[in-house]
């Protein structure tokens, strides 16, 4: 019997997707499930190479996966970014600017013009240079400017997911065990979420959320409700035990 269109379980086939900060945690989450859904991904970092990781989502055998090493602070990177994806495929149809950077604990007096400057460009500025707003106030004013153009806006707010920043955040505190487990307690679920997670929400907005433009959905557990420890399974434990 014929065969006709993509198989049913292949959420984003023969799409193109761009990607940046796709070699770690939730960005590399991100390309793993959009490649497995049938998405060619153009992912990036600043990492020189990323050929390891490349040759394994080439073996998925749904979808494909080029690396472009590539600097968001950098127009004239994006640039090239953009180039190259286009080049190669003559579209895109979904970008998710994933990249992003949390510095260490450490108070104001602490932090130099410098530091603050350079936090400030790669996740405030990089956003804007590749027309993704992470702040919802940008996500809804970009969402009413590229209407015209038939181009959906929306971001994804992460709470506590645990990857590889927040693992070597914790190692760099005071007291590891108890930085994790203040993340874990941060959230209704007690728990802390998972990159995979993050990339299906990310799936879903590109996928089947069709009618969606100007949102932010907030992937955090519950984090923004309740006051203080909003653990409420440890709280059940206790009422139930």
């Amino acid at each position: 019997m014929a065969s006709y269109g993509p198989e049913p379980c292949l959420r984003y086939h023969n799409k193109v997707v761009i990607v940046t900060g796709g070699t770690k945690g939730i960005g590399e989450a991100i390309v793993r499930v959009f490649v497995s859904n049938g998405a060619s991904v153009v992912f990036c970092s600043t990492e020189e190479t990323a050929s390891d990781l490349e040759a394994e989502l080439k073996s998925f055998g749904t979808g494909a996966a080029i690396y472009v090493s590539c600097d968001v602070r950098k127009e004239e990177e994006i640039k090239r970014l953009i180039d190259k994806t286009m080049n190669k495929y003559g579209k895109i149809d979904c970008l998710i600017n994933n990249a992003g950077w949390h510095p260490p604990e450490q108070i104001i007096d602490n932090t130099s013009a410098q530091e603050f400057q350079d936090l400030l460009t790669l996740n405030l500025i990089g956003y804007f240079l590749t027309a993704k707003g992470a702040v919802t106030a940008m996500t809804k004013a970009m969402s009413v400017d590229e209407s015209q153009y038939n181009v959906r806006v929306n971001s994804i707010s992460p709470g506590n997911i645990w990857t590889p920043m927040w693992e070597e955040l914790s190692r760099q505190s005071a007291d590891p065990d108890a930085m994790v487990l203040g993340g874990k307690d941060a959230q209704l679920l007690g728990r802390m979420g998972t990159p995979e997670e993050c990339a299906n929400a990310a799936l879903f907005l590109a996928a089947e959320g069709t009618f969606c433009t100007g949102i932010d959905i907030l992937l955090t557990g519950g984090a923004e409700l309740n006051y203080a420890n909003k653990n409420q399974q440890k709280t059940r434990s206790s009422i139930y035990d």
